[in-house]
């Protein structure tokens, strides 16, 4: 708290004086970073509803954008010294990807870029599973990996896999 009071130009007591604890500041970063998140990828798939693959890349830059700040130390820090938040970010973070994957999927099916013979619903249980067993903290240092790494490959292989000829031929 000291180090971040300084870099802000504060006092610790002015801090505390907004955040009861450590956990409570994390709270509202954390809390602070999901909204942003769900905000940024609504205004995307808003304004690209009729433009699958503009939607696409453009979803693709935001998670890039978005993962980029999830430093392998601070999850490492946050599943180990907040545990409850962080089920909170994995609870939230499925749905985020249920509403606006879910959102894409459903776009990319009527432009026939992705195949209709597999379940949205088990789509969508498979994006969300592979991301919970590789972004976490154990998975990421077992394997070495970045978050923005991680998510980028989940994501480009989940694709690949449910986009037709089609929809590979014109990403």
């Amino acid at each position: 708290m000291d180090d971040l009071a300084s870099e802000l130009g504060m006092s610790k007591k002015t801090l505390y004086a907004h955040f009861s604890s450590k956990g409570a500041l994390l709270q509202a970063v954390v809390e602070d970073k999901l909204r942003g998140a769900d905000t940024e990828f609504g205004e995307i798939t808003c304004q690209f509803e009729s433009d699958f693959l503009g939607a696409l890349h453009q979803l693709l830059a935001c998670v890039r954008r978005q993962s980029e700040e999830l430093q392998p130390a601070f999850m490492r820090d946050m599943a180990r010294e907040a545990p409850d938040l962080f089920q909170v970010v994995q609870v939230k973070r499925r749905a985020l990807i249920q509403r606006h994957f879910g959102k894409l999927i459903g776009e990319g099916r009527k432009a026939g870029m992705i195949r209709k013979d597999i379940p949205a619903d088990l789509m969508i249980e498979i994006l969300v599973g592979a991301t919970d067993a590789i972004v976490n903290p154990q998975k990421l240092s077992q394997l070495d990996l970045p978050a923005k790494t991680g998510l980028t490959a989940i994501v480009t292989i989940f694709l690949e896999g449910v986009m037709t000829d089609q929809g590979r031929a014109k990403s």
